[in-house]
């Protein structure tokens, strides 16, 4: 006789998945207002992706920090990271969503799949940073992906199918790597979330040796695909450079603070390995350096900018080799200020992107595009000035004191040579945001009309520039703040090295 089992609704917490339930059913409610409104305005789409995404937020918000809790058979686990990964993934998709809202109307977002592509990436995101158990984060990871490569495709462009393809290749290695990780781990620990074989791992020493290396490299591989870490960071420069720039703007940022959401979730415990410490070591100051000195030879702003936030990874990830609580605060205190300066450069190069190629051939934002800036558009050269200046990190602007506190992490935790590498690589990449401030203020302009610059700058985008800029130019009022915001989220998060410095 079969004996039924009933799962109360109580233990499911199913509104511990409510904002990702928002997201989907927003993304679906798109694709049938299509439907049955064939002639409507497709800026309603626009409004539509902003207003989910906006009660995605709102929930969270709501949701407050509270203490760990988790849902769906232990599936789901909602704690303060990832509130906070959420928060971050939700606040940059509703700030770059209205960069769709251009004068030029491309041709990909006249269709509502964009936006319902777009939200049902951010649904994959937000699951991939809330769980410590490797099915779901993989689901998410692929959600978000296969979501992703469409979105890039749909420029339809030669150099956009290009970095589509390119992108999907390394998606699907990226994706192999991490389910055979997966698989090895489970088979030395006969656990998949993260809480059971750290502590398996921990009872038996971490033995068998062989299978616990080849998982650890096999999740290396597949974050650094994720990630952009050396060497796993060749598809970035042209999956940005094929890109237009509302989705290049984005990628810097969203996947980056998935994975290393779960990067602190993985690699947390395996830090006390010490060739696992070692690797990252290495890693991280390649990384740093290494893309720094490619960028100083780029002809394109862009690609530019696509090595520059390989770097930036590189600085962000070094919080997981020092671990603690000071140092997983600086990471999201950091990424939240690069968040702000990416958003306002990558806006300001939408606002001047042309479907005609007048400067280059190839390139869209050749450095000679923005020769004399300062005398055609006075006011945009003053504000990608200040963007360059943020991103150098030079003070007061608001990624300075991310690099200040995420280096005091680095030397309170004992790493100087790590700091160390810190402070030069920021001095070599001063060298080549300067680059093209010397080109804007210093350089004759090369065509005589400056309007061209902002032929795109419709009030939305304006806004969005607005806040980006303010955010840059005085965070230096509310850093203290938002630092102490991010320690109250991080205390109420499943971390192992949190937990023991506690």
């Amino acid at each position: 006789m079969l004996e039924i089992f009933s799962v109360p609704l109580e233990s499911l917490n199913i509104f511990s998945i409510f904002p990702m339930l928002v997201a989907i059913v927003g993304g679906l409610l798109i694709l049938v207002v299509d439907m049955c409104l064939k002639s409507t305005n497709k800026q309603l789409y626009t409004m539509l992706a902003i207003l989910f995404l906006g009660l995605d937020l709102g929930y969270i918000m709501f949701f407050g920090i509270g203490s760990e809790s988790r849902a769906f058979f232990d599936l789901i686990l909602i704690d303060g990271i990832a509130l906070l990964g959420q928060v971050i993934i939700l606040i940059a998709a509703i700030l770059f969503v209205p960069l769709t809202l251009s004068y030029n109307r491309f041709h990909e977002f006249a269709y509502p799949e964009y936006y319902a592509l777009f939200l049902f990436m951010c649904a994959g995101f937000q699951f991939m940073v809330s769980s410590d158990h490797l099915i779901v984060i993989f689901l998410g990871l692929e959600t978000a992906s296969l979501a992703l490569y469409t979105l890039i495709a749909m420029h339809n462009r030669a150099t956009a199918f290009e970095a589509a393809i390119k992108y999907f290749t390394m998606g699907s290695l990226s994706a192999g790597c991490f389910a055979f990780g997966s698989m090895l781990l489970y088979a030395a620990t006969g656990h998949l979330d993260l809480e059971g074989i750290r502590i398996v791992l921990e009872i038996n020493d971490y033995q068998p040796a062989y299978l616990v290396l080849s998982g650890v490299v096999f999740f290396i591989a597949s974050i650094g695909f994720k990630a952009s870490l050396v060497p796993f960071h060749t598809w970035t420069p042209d999956v940005y450079e094929g890109s237009n720039s509302f989705l290049a703007g984005f990628m810097s940022i969203v996947p980056k603070i998935a994975a290393l959401v779960v990067a602190i979730r993985i690699f947390d415990f395996f830090m006390e390995l010490v060739w696992v410490h070692n690797i990252f070591y290495f890693l991280i100051v390649i990384t740093m350096t290494l893309p720094n000195l490619v960028a100083l030879v780029q002809k394109d702003v862009k690609r530019m900018l696509a090595y520059s936030s390989i770097s930036h990874a590189g600085f962000a990830f070094s919080a997981v080799l020092i671990g603690g609580l000071q140092a997983y605060s600086a990471l999201f205190l950091y990424w939240i200020l690069f968040l702000f300066t990416n958003l306002g450069i990558f806006a300001m190069l939408w606002i001047s992107r042309t479907k005609e190629q007048i400067w280059d051939k190839r390139y869209d934002h050749s450095y000679e595009k923005f020769s004399g800036l300062i005398k055609l558009c006075p006011l945009a050269a003053v504000i990608m000035g200040l963007f360059m200046l943020s991103l150098a990190g030079i003070p007061p602007f608001s990624v300075f004191w991310g690099k200040v506190y995420l280096m005091s992490a680095a030397i309170n935790g004992g790493y100087l040579f790590l700091a160390f590498a810190m402070a030069i690589n920021s001095a070599i990449a001063a060298y080549y945001y300067l680059k093209l401030i010397v080109y804007m203020f210093l350089k004759d302009p090369l065509i005589s009309d400056g309007s061209i610059y902002s032929q795109n700058a419709t009030l939305p985008l304006k806004i969005v520039i607005g806040i980006a800029t303010l955010y840059v130019c005085f965070s230096a009022f509310f850093v203290d703040g938002l630092l102490a915001g991010i320690v109250e989220f991080c205390n109420n998060a499943w971390i192992p090295s949190c937990q023991r410095l506690q």
